[in-house]
């Protein structure tokens, strides 16, 4: 796969695409907009882990057979709690970053 064609795309370009595309918002970038999302994050996340416990609890009690349904809710909820916990590191390092800050 050649990828060469790529490396003179420039951020502003890809932020004018994903705007487009209606991919990121930029209306509200205000604490309250970032909460919000970030509870959305954990709210999924927690609605992953819950469905991928009851495809094991179905799987063991013998009320699903597919192996497919369960590996991809474990996968799914697994990824989730990797990227929530991505986030909430890079948040607390941020966080770290302004109290060192000198005012």
């Amino acid at each position: 796969m050649d990828i060469s064609s790529l490396t003179n795309i420039s951020s502003d370009y890809l932020n004018q695409i994903a705007q487009q595309n209606r991919l990121v918002t930029t209306d509200d970038d205000s604490f309250s907009s970032v909460l919000s999302s970030a509870m959305n994050m954990v709210s999924e996340t927690n609605n992953l882990q819950n469905n991928a416990q009851s495809e094991v609890i179905r799987f063991a009690l013998g009320q699903s057979e597919n192996t497919h349904d369960l590996s991809t809710a474990q996968t799914k909820a697994l990824t989730a709690i990797q990227y929530t916990v991505a986030v909430r590191d890079k948040m607390i390092d941020a966080y770290k970053e302004i109290m060192n800050m000198q005012i």
